[in-house]
């Protein structure tokens, strides 16, 4: 048992005399966090706590909590009607175990219905909480404690979370798009989006799954889609950078073939505005090394030129193509170089 729980002690709460008189509890607000709905976009639907929530009585404990703390950790929320710190409690314990995904079940016991067992385990204050593992008590705590010390308690008795569905479903999803395996991305991604509307991650990897195949303006309808039915979305840096990206590919298509510029550029190498324009074109295209060297070049010989715009276009490209991206890290390095030589 940790040593900060300790049975038969008054920790914090209400404190229990006797017949429950008595209580001197102090009130605060819960903090809460609005759900996604399903608004047209794509489907959605409501999580329930199932059999992750129950409540429990003196005849059922054995079977609710002994015998399933064998199976997995269970906690047990001891409380009363009259317990105010009680009512504070019970939404952030109820809400960390559904998030917690079933690392950890919760059995709530009515003491003024059923004060058997925490008579028999001590308990003089309530709330109480106390993790059942392997059919016994392992650990506890008392009193309404805060949203972050309730999810810190299940880690340290349930071991900490490792990725949730919809993050390996997120990873699946990256592989196939850094395979260019668009169609098998794109199914990942919807079946994300199914279950989790409002994934902006998923959102990001459906627009990216049709800028691989050409359909920009197709992931610029589904941005524009998503800002309408999820304003909440809409200023999410993650939709800003691929709204920039979008807006890229379209600058380079309206440049027309890039061998034109390679040309002019050969007979006047000095005309900064084609090798900027090439830049552009080269990164719709895929070449980012090659857009980068170009604007580095420009930074390298006319710092200065149309008020730093070749410095400003290549942190833009550094942002869309991301950190990890190769040519960002060899890009910034060079940039570094240019900079503080």
């Amino acid at each position: 048992m940790d040593e900060k729980f300790q049975m038969g002690g008054s920790v914090g709460g209400a404190s229990l005399t006797g017949n429950g008189a008595g209580v001197s509890a102090s009130m605060g607000s819960a903090p809460g966090r609005a759900a996604p709905a399903g608004d047209g976009l794509i489907g959605g639907g409501a999580a329930g706590g199932g059999d992750l929530i129950k409540d429990t009585s003196m005849q059922d404990f054995v079977a609710d909590v002994i015998e399933a703390s064998k199976q997995q950790p269970v906690l047990v929320d001891f409380w009363a009607p009259w317990c105010g710190p009680c009512k504070q409690l019970t939404p952030l314990i109820e809400a960390a175990v559904l998030k917690a995904g079933g690392r950890v079940k919760l059995v709530k016991m009515n003491i003024e219905d059923h004060p058997e067992v925490a008579g028999q385990m001590g308990i003089q204050s309530i709330p109480a909480v106390v993790a059942f593992k392997d059919g016994q008590p392992a650990d506890g705590f008392m009193g309404a404690v805060p949203e972050g010390e309730i999810a810190a308690f299940i880690d340290k008795v349930a071991g900490p979370a490792g990725p949730s569905p919809i993050e390996e479903m997120l990873e699946q999803g990256q592989t196939a798009l850094d395979t260019k395996d668009y169609g098998g991305a794109a199914q990942i991604y919807a079946a994300i989006l199914q279950a989790e509307p409002g994934t902006v991650a998923a959102l990001v990897g459906m627009m990216e799954c049709y800028i691989g195949t050409d359909q920009a303006d197709k992931a610029l309808e589904l941005l524009d889609m998503v800002r309408q039915q999820m304003p909440d979305l809409a200023e999410d840096p993650a939709l800003a950078t691929l709204e920039t990206k979008i807006e890229l590919l379209k600058q380079a298509e309206a440049l027309g073939d890039t061998g034109d510029m390679e040309a002019q550029l050969a007979a006047d190498p000095d005309n900064h505005q084609i090798r900027f324009d090439l830049a552009v074109a080269l990164n719709g295209r895929g070449d980012r090394t090659g857009a980068s060297d170009h604007l580095l070049h420009i930074i390298q010989h006319d710092r200065d030129w149309n008020e730093d715009a070749a410095r400003t276009q290549l942190l833009q490209f550094f942002e869309t193509w991301g950190a990890k991206e190769p040519a960002t890290k060899a890009g910034r390095r060079k940039l570094s170089a240019l900079l503080f030589s």
